[in-house]
């Protein structure tokens, strides 16, 4: 009787942990995919934000490089580098970086350029700069990085590219000086990451170029 019931037991017992696996894992499954959506709409409202739908007809979130710069996108891993196109034309492209020389760490940006060189948009999408201070850099705090709109590296020059009290043209916070000189280093160097990138991004120049070789 002793030996029935243990084996009786241990039957239940097993099959309780098989459901509960079961559950837990479809619960899992339910939850990342979720997540993983969430993220995607995220992902996808931040582009847009940079560039509008009716710059474009493609989906950004599925026209994509992988690129894993460090040097001048700061990046500490591999990154998607979203193409945004009209009518299968290149109109913009939206660049990942890393300023690795926040006040409190790393900022997570992206940065929109037109194929003529200039800012399309700036988003910062990770920081942990001081609240009331630094984390103006958040567009959710203030429109700060509009200021970057339209810019590009003959606009202003070069040695402009600075924050106001470096001897440059753009702002800084009161009180906060180093997040938004590390913004606007990480925007320069993405401009001249997509200049000296530009035919490998760019698929029509590489066509041309490859023609004129």
């Amino acid at each position: 009787m002793l030996a029935e019931s243990i084996t009786r037991n241990s039957i239940l017992l097993g099959a309780f942990a098989i459901v509960t696996t079961a559950i837990i894992a479809a619960t899992f499954l339910n939850t990342q995919s979720a997540i993983e959506e969430n993220i995607r709409n995220a992902e996808k409202q931040a582009l847009l934000e940079i560039v509008p739908g009716d710059r474009h007809n493609n989906s950004m979130l599925d026209d994509f490089l992988v690129v894993d710069d460090e040097q001048l996108l700061g990046l500490r891993k591999e990154k998607k580098l979203y193409i945004a196109r009209q009518d299968n034309q290149v109109v913009a492209v939206i660049i990942p970086a890393t300023a690795r020389d926040g006040y409190t760490g790393d900022i997570d940006l992206i940065i929109g350029i037109n194929v003529d060189g200039s800012v399309a948009g700036v988003r910062v999408l990770s920081h942990r700069e001081t609240p009331g201070l630094g984390d103006k850099v958040d567009y959710k705090k203030s429109q700060w990085v509009d200021g970057f709109t339209g810019k590009s590296l003959h606009e202003p020059k070069a040695e402009q590219w600075r924050v106001k009290r470096d001897g440059g043209v753009f702002d800084q916070f009161t009180g906060a000086t180093i997040t938004p000189r590390a913004v606007t280093k990480a925007v320069k160097q993405a401009l001249e990451y997509f200049q000296d990138q530009r035919t490998h991004i760019l698929p029509t120049e590489r066509t041309e170029e490859k023609d004129n070789g």
